[in-house]
């Protein structure tokens, strides 16, 4: 009787290992395709709200597996649905766009495309954010589920995501009636090619992991005139680095140490000659924080340390600075502790205890946050994917070589073990969620 019991407890743990060992053993057979369409994919790199042939080929590759695809939403939005019976409903999103950048790796596959940016200018096209891992570890773990059903129930939700790199993607899937036109998940996965993270390995971080990524322009105005006679006008030149300066202070001195925070001026345009004081000069911003109290008390401290400054330089009151928050705002990433945790574990499972890292949050802002802040409150987690050569990356923390960043034209992920490891790890995390 005892040796049944003993049998009867193993049962889930033989379950486990033989799902791992599939997944593993599916992944390696499909290599070749998954290698393939990373590189069709790096080569043909499309803008964001532009990703038309990029969201035919995803619809395509989930139509093949037996999903019902609907495209179009939400722009280039692409949705696919498999349902295998009654249990959980998981939602596995990956971004489809890339950057107006050149790329410069040099890789025999690097992008050559260039088109025409929204005001007409040339521009380069790169997926020099690895959205080209995205969707091949996105397509890979469809290919896998599809040949697995035997070992889960339940329904997936594959959605193929435009315009993240414009934070508009997510917030338009969501107003075109994701979540009511379609089965509403009980759980919303990502992943994200890390830039720090060796190839081969997993970086998990509980709670918030991304942040707010906010932009605002400010105008200052002033009174121009010659630059010989300064007595003569208010120099809105002067004024600005006087805002400059004391905006370096909201962070430093009037938000909490223990609330990170960031607000960085990156752009200022003002005059055109050295003899002449212009008559306003422009300020593009951007503020980072993870918090939406300090984000509101970010904004507030700039809006008065800019009136503040205007004042003690004389402005007229109808001349204050004109503050305006630019629509490409984005709330920070909220990975679920349950649920992030829970996958950690799975990934341990799968890919070994030693290749799952505890990663730090990054500044860096992701719109996978909206599928998080809707009324229904829906867990979600987006994991890091590792995408450096770790040769590269250890000579890169001694300071022996440079470590190209995301967005950079040198950022090149290593297509194996990334991909391999980016279809394993998606896998199995849809594959507990939905273990029968």
């Amino acid at each position: 009787m005892k040796q049944y019991y003993f049998i009867i407890l193993l049962i889930p743990f033989i379950n486990t290992l033989f799902a791992q060992s599939n997944i593993q053993k599916l992944v390696e057979a499909d290599y070749s395709y998954l290698e393939k369409l990373y590189l069709h994919l790096h080569q043909n790199p499309e803008l964001s709200f532009y990703e038309t042939n990029t969201a035919k080929r995803m619809a395509d590759e989930l139509r093949s597996l037996g999903f019902e695809v609907s495209e179009q939403i939400g722009g280039n939005g692409v949705v696919g649905v498999l349902k295998n019976g009654e249990g959980p409903t998981v939602m596995v999103r990956t971004d489809m766009d890339a950057l107006p950048i050149i790329e410069e790796t040099g890789l025999p596959y690097a992008s050559k495309v260039k088109t025409k940016d929204e005001i007409g200018n040339e521009v380069g096209v790169m997926h020099a954010c690895g959205h080209d891992t995205h969707m091949t570890s996105w397509v890979a773990a469809a290919r896998n589920l599809s040949k697995m059903k035997n070992q889960w129930k339940g329904t997936l939700v594959f959605i193929g995501q435009p315009a993240e790199e414009r934070n508009g993607g997510a917030k338009a899937m969501l107003d075109a009636g994701l979540f009511q036109k379609f089965p509403k998940p009980d759980y919303v996965l990502a992943l994200h090619a890390a830039p720090n993270v060796p190839a081969g390995k997993i970086g998990v971080k509980s709670e918030y992991s991304f942040a707010f990524t906010d932009f605002m322009d400010i105008t200052v105005y002033g009174r121009g005139g010659h630059g010989a006679y300064p007595h003569t006008t208010i120099d809105p030149v002067v004024l600005s680095a006087k805002i400059i300066m004391a905006l370096q202070t909201v962070v430093s001195r009037e938000i909490s140490p223990l609330e990170p925070a960031v607000v960085t001026v990156g752009s200022i345009h003002g005059g055109a000659k050295g003899n002449v004081i212009p008559n306003e000069v422009r300020l593009e911003l951007t503020m980072r924080c993870y918090n939406d109290e300090v984000r509101d008390q970010i904004i507030e401290k700039i809006k008065r340390i800019c009136v503040g400054e205007a004042m003690a330089a004389g402005v007229p009151e109808d001349m204050m600075p004109k503050m305006n928050l630019k629509n490409e705002f984005c709330p920070s990433v909220y990975n679920d502790p349950i649920l992030t945790n829970r996958l950690k574990s799975a990934f341990q499972k799968t890919l070994g205890v030693e290749n799952v890292l505890e990663v730090p949050p990054t500044m860096a802002g992701e719109d996978f946050s909206y599928f998080g802040r809707t009324e229904e409150k829906i867990p979600t987690c987006i994991f890091w994917l590792g995408a450096i050569d770790p040769q590269l990356l250890a000579k890169a923390e001694k300071g022996e070589a440079p470590m190209p960043s995301l967005h950079n034209s040198k950022f090149a992920p290593v297509p194996e073990p990334t991909l391999k490891t980016g279809a394993i790890a998606m896998t199995a995390a849809v594959l507990d969620l939905l273990s029968k």
